[in-house]
């Protein structure tokens, strides 16, 4: 009952809970008088589009990369989208190139092109498939870690950003030199 007479409502309340019906019709008859009317004007359709030019010019801009100072988060972040998808496209052209023409993307064929091949141009293959694979495989588990509430801090981002550079970097020339 104290805040009812600090905010000055004791009357109204009072009111509301002993007259009800009028209460009711008060709110009514304030809706009713309240109400505007709203003119309507027709405009053509290309109206509509000078409209919206005119509005777009007064937005604003939102800024781009030239601003921000490149962070090692986004990076690895569009580094991970970017493997994904080539990953992807490598796989799916992969096999649809097999579906098409089974007798030259068989695994026997594709063998013997590899062992034809000179060495430097199997371990440049071999780098080139290995790194995508290596970073997107280990920024994945570091997404399944901060998935489950751990390196969540911007230091445990850092470092669990570099921890995967330097997993990539050990995981490329492993892989690289596998025979």
């Amino acid at each position: 009952m104290m805040s009812t007479r600090a905010l000055g409502l004791g009357p109204a309340l009072r009111k509301a809970a002993f007259f009800p019906n009028a209460t009711r019709k008060q709110t009514m008859l304030r809706n009713i008088v309240a109400k505007r009317s709203i003119q309507i004007q027709s405009l053509p359709p290309s109206a509509g589009q000078e409209i919206l030019n005119k509005q777009r010019l007064v937005r604003p801009s939102t800024p781009h990369f030239t601003i921000y100072q490149p962070q090692l988060t986004w990076i690895a972040s569009i580094f991970n989208r970017v493997t994904g998808v080539g990953l992807s496209v490598l796989l799916y052209g992969f096999s649809i190139a097999y579906l098409v023409a089974p007798g030259t993307f068989d695994s026997a064929h594709v063998v013997e092109v590899v062992a034809g091949l000179p060495e430097g141009v199997k371990y440049a293959g071999k780098a080139i498939l290995a790194a995508p694979f290596a970073f997107h495989s280990l920024n994945g588990i570091r997404h399944l870690s901060w998935d489950s509430i751990k390196f969540l801090s911007l230091k445990g981002a850092y470092v669990s950003g570099y921890i995967v550079l330097g997993a990539t970097a050990i995981s490329t020339v492993a892989l690289t030199l596998i025979k």
